[in-house]
């Protein structure tokens, strides 16, 4: 293990010296401002239209913009850390290779399975906590605008969490028979897969279509960072109630759902069970 971390702390001082952090925190700032912006004239606008100042705005309307912010928030936030979890990860494996990288690092008795825990753990320690922060920053922006505080912190924020350790996982495993950019775009199209699936769910509750529901949970659960963000979407407004509750429940890209308790030690064995294909298949590969 001590491997390993070696091999994470070589990733992460890569990235630094790469300036992507650099890259990603000035991005991160850049949304974080025009979120706070958004959420302050959202809710200085409902005092406006209410006629009244802001310790009187209906609470429908108050949870309405609220509810929709954070959700977006979530959205971006998911977005921002899967950007980031493939740019550490996409080329940790041919790329490295094709550049004539990994023949010095994978002799023993550091091994190319270690390599790859390494590369893992690299990544899944910045991803983590990246969309977790950016998201407890978005709620205490909408909780400063306009008093808006979500049912649950917790759910949402490790749904992110795991969520994004998944795409790692996922993207672990492409760099083992993709080269850099194949990669690259298979694991944005897989994202893409999974925003579909919360797309079909919704247009299947609104109109009531058993077999869009069912692929719509079908995918969700194969790719289960779907799942995850949609259950954190569900937590984050359970407590609204009324026509106010089933419109902020719809979500941006994808639609709240109650997914089963299953859903958390699912998907930490789909990502297990990817970095050990990875790491077999990384075995079998002639560097």
């Amino acid at each position: 293990m001590s491997d390993a971390i070696t091999i994470a702390g070589h990733a992460l001082r890569e990235a630094v010296r790469r300036r992507v952090l650099l890259v990603v925190a000035l991005l991160t700032a850049v949304f974080l401002g025009l979120y706070a912006l958004a959420a302050f004239e959202a809710f200085a606008s409902l005092e406006r239209t209410s006629g009244g100042p802001a310790g009187i705005v209906p609470i429908d309307e108050r949870a309405l913009a609220g509810g929709t912010l954070l959700g977006l928030a979530m959205f971006v936030a998911l977005f921002l850390g899967v950007v980031l979890a493939i740019f550490l990860t996409l080329g940790a494996v041919r790329g490295d290779a094709e550049r004539g990288l990994l023949q010095p690092l994978v002799v023993r008795p550091v091994g190319r399975t270690t390599l790859l825990t390494g590369r893992l753990l690299a990544a899944s320690a910045v991803c983590a906590p990246y969309v977790v922060i950016v998201f407890l920053a978005a709620a205490l922006i909408t909780r400063a605008a306009g008093d808006f505080t979500p049912a649950s912190h917790v759910v949402p924020a490790a749904g992110l969490a795991l969520a994004v350790v998944t795409v790692v996982a996922i993207s672990l495993l492409g760099s083992t028979v993709l080269g850099t950019t194949a990669n690259g775009i298979a694991i944005f199209m897989v994202f893409a897969t999974g925003l579909t699936a919360g797309l079909l769910g919704q247009i299947g509750d609104g109109l009531d279509i058993e077999g869009l529901k069912t692929a719509s949970s079908i995918i969700s659960w194969l790719v289960p960072f779907e799942a995850l963000y949609q259950n954190g979407l569900y937590a984050l407004t359970s407590d609204i109630g009324g026509a106010a509750g089933v419109i902020v429940q719809l979500g941006p890209f994808g639609g709240a759902s109650d997914i089963s308790a299953a859903i958390w030690p699912w998907a930490v064995a789909w990502s297990a069970a990817a970095v050990a294909v990875a790491a077999l298949a990384f075995k079998r590969r002639d560097l």
